[in-house]
């Protein structure tokens, strides 16, 4: 005998091996979310939507994979959707009922729901109003009844399989809150499985507005003493399948099978107790969205799928046999794929709902009378909650708890170059070891005027390397910049000669102590010419260079080695 359960549909076997699984402990024992504490999480197997030992058994099979590279692409989109709400409900509606039809992303589905539902407005206009209500101890008559539900609350999901874990902890939380909110309503048992997939996908306070939305926009005295909310649409629910199945419709009425009796559950948990969990997530992204039309859409595609043609009347011939059939639906008709392509193409809209609801309302009127319980007008959708509900953008606005302050890019490199700069300026060279150049020449004796000079800009730029594109390089002191107009070359001062410690040079001081090395240019003004050292016994000078630096016949060398053209200087000689 098939043992039916929340989300799915288990068979004996996977019955027989959860129910063993969990008779090993007491009910005070638990397994799932909180089991690790407990060491029980080595026999357990959980599907990627948390569902314990195959409790959703046709998820894994119906439902649809999206590739890696397409669900980052829909989570780009759906994050600038969400930094500009107000902007895409008002303007773009669209584009954002066609996302929600191709499906939220897992990552952001919570956040979503919260927005869609008109919640994340509720929560910032109401700011500490659960908190509040959190604290207060609530009805004693409404507390020991939702104690005695929570344990029946996808018993097989990681979750809420604890008892007394922090599942079912925020789902009382966020149940007594409601019946503390709406003293008037209470507490419906079908209010439960609502709170708990809010609860798997946000926190307990968001949840609690969630909750609120749905009860109070989107399905309206659905949870109200009497259920008249429900029974009336179970007629509407019931003309409009006279239109979109006519056999379906004559079978229920000649068997007098009324909608409460099959479609209660459905409509007040939303199919979240009847549909594999793939097809429940897909079906609540489109509910949030367009409203309650989607509920009456699904149900109407699983009536015409299970009862729309001769074929399958024949199968159940009497009330019996068609009520065991509602009760257990075929996986191929609840499955993500087929389910959501029929519940697009099914032409019911939001007119045809209203319109059905004031002809059955006043039907009812004549037959029952007033409704006893006069509840707010039904809001079908975002659109329509977030153009009845005035809000401000500081609303909308994401408040992240995780900031990550990351320095300016302008200022990284400004003061990468500051610190590069100082450090070529003021670290002291190495010591090097001068070594002749085997490779130099007799011819072209070169000045001894300019040798100090280059011992110091070849001690002090030994750090960094030059290429040799720079190695042909003057000295520019920043109050003698080239100016626009050229000018003829002034030689550079020459130093007093002054006794000093063997292989040390003075060096010109200048007004300004920063001396900065640019390469060659078409203007030459005030520059001091890089030449290498004089000849000795052991060596004969480079070369000389193709292209002359002023207009004399003595032409600039290149200075293939400079930090072996010179001796160290030592860190007193050193600009600063």
């Amino acid at each position: 005998m098939m043992a039916q359960q929340e989300n799915g549909r288990l068979s004996s076997e996977d019955t027989v091996s959860v129910m063993t699984l969990g008779s090993q402990f007491d009910e005070e024992s638990s397994f799932g979310s909180d089991s690790e504490i407990n060491g029980f999480t080595s026999s357990r197997q959980t599907d990627k939507y948390g569902f314990i030992g195959g409790a959703q058994k046709y998820s894994t099979e119906s439902a649809q994979e999206v590739p890696l590279e397409v669900l980052r692409h829909r989570e780009a989109k759906w994050l600038d959707m969400l930094n500009h709400w107000d902007k895409w409900i008002s303007k773009r509606f669209k584009k954002v009922r066609l996302r929600c039809q191709k499906g939220i992303p897992p990552s952001l589905r919570g956040r979503a729901w919260l927005y869609l539902s008109g919640g994340k407005v509720k929560r910032e206009q109401n700011s500490g109003k659960f908190k509040e209500l959190d604290s207060m101890d609530g009805d004693p008559k409404w507390v020991d009844v939702i104690e005695r539900d929570l344990h029946r609350q996808f018993p097989f999901h990681e979750m809420f399989v604890s008892r007394g874990g922090h599942g079912q902890q925020d789902l009382f939380r966020v149940l007594k809150a409601y019946t503390l909110y709406r003293p008037d309503e209470g507490y419906c048992q079908a209010q439960a499985p609502i709170a708990a997939v809010l609860l798997m996908h946000m926190p307990a306070e968001d949840a609690f507005w969630g909750l609120v939305q749905i009860c109070e926009k989107y399905l309206p005295g659905y949870y109200s003493a009497g259920l008249e909310a429900i029974q009336l649409d179970g007629e509407i629910l019931n003309a409009l399948l006279k239109r979109v199945s006519p056999p379906a419709y004559r079978h229920l009425e000649k068997h007098k099978i009324e909608p409460i009796l099959y479609m209660t559950e459905w409509f007040m948990c939303a199919f979240s107790r009847t549909l594999p969990w793939s097809s429940v997530l897909r079906v609540w992204d489109m509910f949030l969205c367009d409203g309650v039309k989607i509920i009456f859409r699904v149900g109407l595609v699983l009536l015409k799928s299970m009862l729309g043609s001769r074929e399958k009347l024949k199968a159940c011939p009497g009330q019996y046999e068609t009520m065991e059939l509602l009760r257990a639906l075929e996986p191929h008709y609840m499955q993500e794929g087929f389910l959501v392509h029929q519940v697009l193409e099914l032409p019911i809209s939001s007119r045809d709902v209203e319109r059905e609801h004031r002809v059955q309302l006043k039907r009812w009127r004549k037959i029952h009378g007033e409704l006893s319980y006069k509840s707010p007008p039904r809001m079908h959708g975002a659109h329509a909650i977030m153009s009845a509900e005035p809000h401000t953008r500081q609303d909308l606005r994401q408040k992240p708890t995780i900031i990550v302050q990351y320095p300016l890019p302008s200022d990284t490199q400004s003061e990468f170059a500051r610190v590069k700069k100082r450090s070529t300026i003021r670290k002291a060279p190495n010591p090097t070891v001068d070594i002749p150049n085997p490779y130099a020449l007799s011819a072209d004796p070169k000045p001894a005027a300019l040798n100090n000079q280059t011992q110091e800009t070849a001690s002090s730029n030994q750090s960094n390397h030059p290429p040799p594109s720079l190695q042909q390089s003057h000295l520019t002191t920043p109050e003698n910049r080239p100016s626009s107009d050229p000018q003829p070359p002034q030689p550079s001062p020459q130093p007093s000669p002054k006794p000093n410690p063997a292989h040390s040079t003075e060096i010109p001081h200048s007004s300004n102590p920063a001396v900065t090395v640019q390469p060659l240019s078409s203007n030459t003004n005030n520059s001091a010419h890089l030449t290498d050292p004089p000849p000795t016994t052991d060596s004969t000078p480079l070369p000389p260079d193709d292209t002359p630096v002023n207009g004399n016949s003595v032409a600039a060398p290149r200075v293939p080695g400079i930090r072996h053209s010179c001796e160290s200087v030592g860190s007193e000689d050193t600009y600063l």
